[in-house]
């Protein structure tokens, strides 16, 4: 057998994040479009890349149906006018779709199948909700396999609370007001908008143009989110506003094999080192990135002390909390989301994956003395998702200093 084939992430986009529903930006845009809108502007970044040469497009969506069906990396990938020879298909694996995406096609490119893929997810969560149409076998509940409300993930967040006392709801609103201020900075700094793609969108005041994410909300006080009343349990601790929203929103990616990149002089932000997914019992879903990031860095050997940066998706405050947690990582680490996470900039199921990886690329940048990162994320239904990744810009003498 021959080595496996090196694989790097040329580049990502993602379109802005917008709010579900009636009073959203993308109330009137089809899912559809807002990925095919992500691998136009993808492609459009990365002039030197021969879409001829792509090997396969892999599109990840929850909720499969409408707009956002139809297997979506083929549907999408002719949208974008890629030329008929390049195949596609569709991906669920609920909250890590787009992670799901680019382990797939890593995989693919290190098995040496494949030397270029593109990889990304789309949710459209005010047209189709999660789990919307779905109908889950009588058996989970008759025969007790999972909990009645283990698919109301605002319940498996305050299972995780009950099981530790330590995760206060105080705790979970402070990690949530860093989330917001760390967005705010991170869009003053100008480190959030040169990965977005804008899009146009249409209302009954007219058309406009989406440039950036409408979820944060940059002037949320500690005293304004201990008043938010706890919807999925009376004197609960989740909120609002120390869990990520419901959202609309796409991403994409261009992996390739290192040969290739190298072949076609094209950048590489990151190299992927280690991916690992891994199940846990459903009632208790945020604990998943645990057992997914210990079989990761065990595959790497790595251990966590190797690690120097964290994009962890924030499904919930008590969910990253729990994470950190386990692994004696401080709340307030630097290290972690150093630009804010989902509670702020929304949680568009299958697309997070990849906004988590261009929030790191664009932090390996600035931070040569760290050679490797990780992405990882609690998955509905008892999963956890988690790719290690090595900076290309690492510099050992940073690292002493």
């Amino acid at each position: 057998m021959a080595e496996r084939a090196e694989v790097v992430f040329v580049d990502g986009v993602r379109t802005p994040f917008g709010r579900a529903g009636e009073k959203g930006m993308y109330w009137n845009t089809r899912a559809d479009d807002l990925v095919v809108k992500a691998i136009i502007g993808l492609m459009e970044r990365n002039p030197g890349v021969p879409a001829d040469r792509i090997d396969d497009v892999a599109i990840a969506a929850t909720t499969q149906t409408g707009d956002q069906g139809l297997t979506l990396g083929r549907t999408a990938a002719l949208l974008a006018g890629l030329p008929k020879s390049v195949p596609g298909f569709a991906i669920d694996r609920m909250c890590a779709g787009a992670m799901t995406a680019v382990t797939m096609m890593g995989a693919s490119i290190g098995f040496g199948a494949y030397d270029l893929a593109i990889a990304g997810g789309v949710e459209h969560m005010g047209r189709h909700p999660m789990g919307f149409g779905a109908d889950p076998n009588p058996r989970f509940l008759s025969e007790r396999l999972v909990s009645e409300d283990a698919l109301n993930m605002g319940a498996t967040a305050e299972r995780i609370h009950d099981r530790f006392p330590e995760y206060t709801k105080d705790r979970s609103d402070r990690f949530a007001l860093r989330s917001q201020q760390k967005v705010a900075a991170a869009y003053e700094a100008g480190n959030i908008q040169p990965d977005l793609i804008s899009v146009a969108t249409r209302s009954e005041s007219g058309w406009g143009l989406a440039t950036r994410d409408e979820a944060p909300r940059p002037d949320t006080t500690l005293e304004g989110l201990a008043t938010l009343r706890t919807p999925f349990r009376s004197h609960g601790r989740v909120t609002a506003g120390n869990a990520s929203g419901l959202n609309d929103g796409a991403s994409a990616c261009l992996l390739a094999s290192g040969a290739t990149a190298k072949e076609l002089g094209l950048g590489v932000k990151m190299t992927m080192t280690s991916f690992a997914f891994a199940g846990v019992e459903p009632e208790v879903m945020g604990l998943g990135p645990v057992p997914s990031t210990e079989k990761a860095l065990r595959k790497a050997g790595l251990s966590i002390t190797d690690i120097g940066l964290f994009e962890l998706n924030e499904a919930f405050a008590v969910q990253v909390i729990s994470f950190l947690d386990h692994f004696g990582i401080d709340d307030e680490d630097p290290r972690v989301n150093e630009y804010g996470g989902a509670i702020a900039l929304g949680h568009p199921l299958a697309s997070s994956g990849v906004r988590l990886m261009n929030q790191l690329a664009h932090q390996f940048e600035s931070h040569p003395e760290v050679r490797y990162g990780l992405t990882a994320m609690c998955i509905g239904l008892g999963q956890g998702g988690t790719v290690i990744w090595e900076n290309p810009h690492f510099n050992k003498k940073a690292a002493k200093r």
